[in-house]
């Protein structure tokens, strides 16, 4: 019976795969995940109402791993995320280094049970020291449920991209990639997912000879055991391999058509493809899951980060599958009948957000913090303060202690993906700072060593780089004063801080503050009485290059910090806005 299950739901091997033609072709577009949604893992349930679940990485961002899921494969809704409690993975508080944390997740679905299994990885040890690998297992019986995902089982594993196997005997499988500055290949071993114990991991693939062979994951059909792949590392050299073998434990024949899926060498706007899935749906069609950059080859503006895209795939009986190129505007097999039924908490991934935090509300599924959230430091409609959301200052700002670590104590910030190419965010700020340094504001977030801040600041009057026109000079007293400030961190140089005294005729009264993607490659960020915006001041506009680096994406958010002084003024945040403008795919 277990065999038979597998079969099913891991290949669903018969011999309609992949023989329907494109007779009734339909058009979607890439991405389908936009904004920070890296690494997918996809599956088609049908004893789940004959749904599509897909999980992506999330690094140091809780809730981690979320998960989305669809009827249609058009519209994909936040459903929950796998890691949604501290005490099922409490070392991710723990993680030093913006590349650190909960890197791509696996998951299957296999007699009742979704598994999802991944690796906490402290990119800050060593190569060769082992401890920086933390494999870990969640398993679940209702993926709608938060409570219903276990708390981690760990198991032993030199390298990452760990994904679970169910052969045609019963025994069960982890594939994973070896680290491959140690060295480079793809292992496998006999594994235990309920208790973590594995057996002796052996070799069975090196790659084609592209850099880092990783992301793996084996399919069974045919007859024929399809080891899938990703070289080339996460850059504009990334591709999607594949090979096969009679024998589980190999020898593996690479495809002759290598590399499957790539855009390297292209002058495609959708670059950096790879770390790919397969997956079918009910009528037995084929579909490759992958992540892929919008930056064109100049790799240069590119803030979402790695987003899921998806490409049709043709798998005929007894061949390698055949994966389309992939572009913004798709023609792929016939979808299902539309249908956005979905359970779940959270938005379809192209909505935006009105939110008021109305009273007896809570925060949106869709709100990220870096790592864990500090308890009692976000709180919605306090006493007094209806429609609010209320901050309590961290000492930490959103760089942390150094760019990469924050310590047990933790960051006071909480946003949303930016999930469009063209975009306005909007949120208004109540804030009476009354101590030195102590600033609340909004920021574009990508890691603690990249992001662009616009807050209000108590520093000292003589602080002033510019005023607005018409406004007093008081750049010659120390008083400390109300100001806004600009500031960014990068490892590309960012403008110079600029820090502006707040008009008089402004005092005493809440904040507009406003981010908006006016174009590919930059930001406005602007203020303004939040009761009088045609006052609204543009503070800068500032390119997106220097939040457009390494494995994550920008996150849109609010902060609240005493930049490590004693001070302790709340902030009050009120008519939180996103408002998605536009996508750019080619």
């Amino acid at each position: 019976m277990r065999a038979t299950t597998v079969c099913l739901v891991v290949a669903l091997a018969s011999p309609a795969l992949g023989t329907e033609t494109h007779a009734r072709n339909s058009t979607y577009y890439n991405p389908i995940l936009p904004g920070f949604h890296p690494d997918p893992s996809c599956i088609f349930v049908p004893e789940w109402d004959e749904t599509f679940f897909c999980a992506s990485s999330s690094f140091n961002a809780f809730p981690g791993v979320p998960l989305h899921a669809s009827k249609d494969l058009q519209n994909w809704k936040l459903i929950g995320h796998a890691l949604n409690r501290r005490e099922q993975l409490p070392r991710l508080a723990e993680t030093n280094r913006s590349t650190s944390g909960i890197w791509a997740p696996t998951l299957r679905f296999n007699e009742g049970t979704f598994w999802l299994v991944t690796t906490l990885v402290d990119d800050d040890r060593a190569a060769e020291d082992s401890s920086r690998w933390d494999n870990i297992i969640f398993k679940s019986g209702n993926p709608y449920d938060p409570s219903a995902w276990t708390e981690a089982i760990h198991f032993d594993f030199e390298g990452y991209d760990t994904s679970p196997i169910w052969d045609f005997d019963g025994k069960t499988y982890i594939v994973g990639a070896h680290a491959w500055r140690v060295f480079p290949g793809i292992l496998l071993a006999e594994a235990n997912l309920e208790t973590g114990d594995v057996g002796e991991w052996r070799a069975i693939w090196n790659g084609t000879g592209g850099t880092a062979p990783e992301g793996p994951h084996i399919y069974l059909k045919d007859g024929w055991y399809y080891l899938l792949a990703a070289e080339g590392g996460t850059g504009l050299e990334h591709m999607v391999t594949m090979a096969r073998s009679k024998s589980i434990h190999g020898p593996y024949e690479a495809n002759p058509a290598n590399p499957v899926l790539t855009n390297a060498n292209t002058t495609n706007y959708f670059q950096t493809v790879g770390h790919a899935d397969l997956f079918h749906d009910a009528t037995g069609n084929w579909w490759g899951a992958a992540l892929s950059t919008r930056s064109g080859p100049e790799y240069l503006y590119y803030p979402m980060g790695r987003e899921t895209i998806m490409v049709p795939v043709t798998w005929d009986d007894g061949e390698f599958p055949v994966w389309s190129p992939l572009h913004g505007e798709m023609s792929g097999w016939a979808f299902p009948h539309s249908n956005i039924g979905v359970d779940g908490p959270g938005p379809l991934i192209t909505d935006g957000d009105a939110i008021d935090f109305e009273p007896g509300s809570t925060l949106p599924a869709h709100f990220t913090y870096w790592r864990f959230p500090i308890p009692g430091s976000y709180t919605v409609s306090p006493s007094g303060h209806p429609d609010m959301l209320r901050l309590n200052p961290s000492k930490l700002n959103p760089t942390g202690l150094n760019g990469n670590y924050a310590g047990p104590d933790g960051q006071t910030f909480v946003g949303r993906r930016q999930q469009d190419t063209l975009f306005t965010y909007s949120v208004n700020l109540d804030f009476s700072p009354i101590s030195l340094e102590e600033e609340a504001g909004v920021s574009v977030f990508l890691t603690q060593n990249h992001h662009l801040d616009l807050g209000v600041v108590m520093i000292p009057a003589n602080s002033s780089t510019t005023w607005f026109p018409g406004t007093n000079n008081s750049a010659s007293s120390s008083e400390l004063i109300p100001q806004l400030r600009f500031r960014g961190i990068s490892d590309i140089p960012v403008p110079d801080d600029i820090v502006i005294p707040i008009p008089e005729a402004w005092s005493g009264r809440p904040l507009r503050l406003e981010i908006k993607a006016h174009n590919m490659t930059h930001y406005s960020m602007s203020a303004g009485p939040a009761d009088a915006l045609s006052q609204m001041q543009t503070i800068l506009e500032v390119s997106n290059a220097p939040v457009s680096w390494g494995f994550t994406g920008v996150i849109l958010g609010v902060y609240c910090t005493s930049n490590g002084y004693e001070g302790s003024t709340p902030a009050y945040f009120s008519k939180w806005r996103y408002v998605p403008q536009g996508q750019f795919r080619n």
